[in-house]
């Protein structure tokens, strides 16, 4: 049975020691503007290069992460970094924008890619989507079971990564834009402020009480299960984290691995030492949710100063981890001697050495030649035999022999790090296509079957988008000379795909001829349907590259993120017809938890609930599909008296109805129609100062 390979963090060059020393099969570090963990130390151009060659010496592969959302201006740098990690030799790069996925799987077809977490890849028909795309790898939600991994192993063809120990984040990753909208700092971006291990109150004011705030999962006890099963790869999350932390729980893990086995007492007591907040959990795995997931980690946390000087004797030696070598070495009277060393992985060099002497006094002997050619502390190598042919009656130097040994070192070097060969085709020119419209017209997303009254209606937006599962509840639709659309959910399962195709065919009974897809694993549920399609918020749409590749998927139309700001919108070229919220509680986060269920009152979903900051404000909680609570910003957007976003080449604006009145909406759509100011407290959003 094969074993899941071993991907240890490296926030830095330490921490990059520390994992190899420690156990590790792959690292994966951030070089460049473009990594998710943008506060980490990462590495500068010489230490990236020095990394590679560390790493591949030792049999270590590395792992570029390329996984932010990308603007315009900033994909011709991305590209080039992916180019000069190819040349390098990196092993593969993770991604999360489509449009730099789209553009590397053209630039540098030999590449591997990863799609990463932030892709939020959750369901078999995501991650075969990906597969069918390129992608070597996928990366899981945390979210996923032990159920949903085990059915994605069996239906993906691609290889599968599930993050195994670390830090969970509250919201689906790819999902959160709680940090952006309240701080500026994006989490899409590398800039997470972590606003999830805050104090909130859950229908009360915030007091002591951390309701995002999830403990660290640690997965140790289930690698028998998931070797079991096909899992490629286990993730052991840590970039911000020190090098000591990394050595202690990558050389866990690694031991793990290697034995096949569950943790120890002592070795779970020695992961939690390391970092823990309040414990571990492995609920997700198990398929459960609830309060006994969350946890806090004190401030003055005390740091445990005898396991941490442990970790940096077992990584600052650099010795733990060493390459078997097999050396031929060959003494024959008349001819250059010769030395070959060979490694596991069948890289053989052969180097040549002066001829021998005839000897005056003791002649060379295989066991002097053994003895010598051992000696290979600090190389990263370790002999593991040698086979001598000497003739008698010889003489050769010391010195001569140790030079045979340190050239061929060297030489063997070069073959294990020397990067693989791999084509680099010109940057594509971009599709020509040209969407761009005058002015947008007025699309109208609800939450509720009251939101849609006559008074709406008669107002004729383009389009209406209705959540699907409340399209079940209709016998027929009102009359409206729009389009109807329906909003697929967010996060579902594989199980869950029959009852939403069912609704699917329900919905376009009714008369729904399109449907708004936020996730690539909405694309393959909706082939054979013959409805429109069109791509929703959750696609993270931040480059025209991304249009593009959207576009070859098939969708029609696709809505932008709200991350950018109004002039990067005017700036996309439209490949397709794009679409942008132009009012609404914008979506901060989407919860595997029922936040209301967690708050110890029961499951009040069905009515009004809010999550209360320390400020005093209040995020509106709605429930979605699946048991799952989507956290609303407190404020709406507001952009009616800003005629500018209708100069931007939309050709649609949406507005967002989560907890408004019927009347409430009627008003909003009339103001905007209108170009009037606010009826009560806004927000521009993002659109005006951007996101780091």
């Amino acid at each position: 049975m094969k074993m899941p390979e071993l991907l240890a963090p490296a926030g830095s060059p330490e921490s990059l020691r520390a994992a190899v020393q420690a156990g590790a099969g792959a690292v994966y570090l951030g070089w460049g503007e473009f990594n998710a963990r943008r506060s980490a130390k990462n590495f500068s151009d010489e230490e990236f290069a020095q990394a590679l060659e560390y790493c591949h010496l030792r049999g270590v592969r590395v792992f570029l992460t390329l996984n932010t959302l990308i603007s315009d201006r900033e994909l011709p740098r991305a590209a080039e970094t992916a180019r000069k990690a190819c040349r390098l030799g990196v092993d593969s790069v993770l991604v999360q924008d489509w449009g730099l996925f789209d553009l590397l799987r053209r630039m540098l077809p030999d590449l591997p890619l990863h799609a990463s977490t932030q892709m939020s890849l959750f369901t078999s028909g995501g991650c075969r989507e990906m597969a069918a795309d390129g992608c070597e790898r996928v990366v899981l939600a945390r979210e996923c079971s032990r159920e949903d991994t085990e059915a994605i192993v069996k239906n993906c063809p691609a290889e599968v990564e599930i993050f195994a120990h670390g830090a969970l984040c509250m919201c689906y990753s790819g999902q959160c834009a709680m940090s952006a909208v309240l701080g500026g700092r994006s989490g899409n971006r590398g800039r997470c402020a972590q606003p999830c291990r805050l104090p909130y109150g859950i229908n009360e004011p915030a007091g002591k009480r951390y309701p995002l705030s999830l403990k660290d999962s640690c997965l140790a006890a289930e690698i028998p299960d998931m070797a079991a099963m096909g899992v490629d790869c286990l993730k052991l999350e840590g970039r911000m984290k020190r090098p000591e932390y990394v050595a202690v729980v990558t050389d866990v893990y690694a031991r793990l691995l290697e034995e096949n086995r569950g943790p120890t007492r002592e070795e779970l007591a020695r992961l939690e030492q390391a970092f823990s907040r309040s414990g571990f959990t492995d609920w997700y795995w198990q398929g459960r949710h609830g309060a006994g997931m969350f946890g806090t980690r004190p401030e003055n946390a005390p740091e445990p100063k005898e396991l941490f000087a442990q970790a940096r004797a077992l990584y600052e030696k650099d010795a733990a981890r060493t390459v078997d070598v097999h050396f031929a070495v060959t003494c024959t009277a008349g001819a250059p001697c010769t030395l070959t060393a060979a490694d596991p992985d069948g890289h053989t060099v052969t180097v040549t050495g002066p001829v021998p002497e005839a000897a005056r006094t003791r002649s060379l002997t295989a066991e002097e030649l053994e003895t010598r050619l051992g000696k290979t502390g600090g190389t990263g190598y370790r002999c593991a035999g040698v086979e001598a042919t000497v003739d008698e009656g010889l003489s050769l130097p010391a010195s001569a022999v140790n030079a045979l040994r340190r050239e061929a070192l060297a030489a063997l070097t070069a073959a294990r790090i020397a990067p693989p060969v791999r084509r680099e085709l010109p940057v594509p020119p971009l599709d020509t296509t040209d969407c761009a419209a005058a002015a947008p017209e007025f699309t109208v997303s609800v939450t509720t079957a009251a939101q849609l009254s006559p008074e709406l209606l008669a107002m004729k937006p383009a389009r209406i988008y209705v959540p699907l599962e409340l399209l079940g509840a209709f016998s027929a639709l009102p009359e409206y000379h729009g389009e109807w659309c329906a909003i697929l959910p967010r996060v579902w399962r594989d199980q869950d795909e029959p009852q939403l195709r069912r609704a699917l065919e329900h919905a376009k009974a009714l008369g729904v001829t399109g449907a708004l897809a936020g996730n690539i694993g909405h694309l393959p549920l909706l082939r054979g349907l013959d409805l429109h399609v069109y791509g929703d918020f959750g696609l993270n749409v931040f480059n025209s590259r991304a249009l593009e590749y959207l576009k070859k998927k098939g969708l029609e139309s696709a809505c932008v993120s709200f991350e950018l700001r109004l002039a990067q919108i005017r700036d996309l070229h439209k490949i397709l017809p794009a679409e942008a919220i132009v009012y609404g509680r914008l979506p901060l986060m989407i919860t595997e938890n029922c936040l209301i269920e967690n708050s110890g009152h029961g499951c009040r979903c069905d009515r009004p609930n809010f999550l209360n900051d320390r400020t005093g404000a209040s995020f509106p909680l709605l429930p979605v599909f699946g048991h799952r609570t989507e956290v609303q910003n407190s404020l709406p957007v507001w952009l009616a008296d800003r005629p500018d976003y209708r100069r931007l080449g939309l050709a649609y604006a949406r507005l967002r109805f989560t907890t408004e009145t019927p009347a409430e909406c009627v008003d909003i759509l009339r103001r905007y129609q209108e170009g009037a100011a606010a009826p009560g407290s806004f927000t521009r959003g993002l659109y005006e100062r951007g996101v780091e």
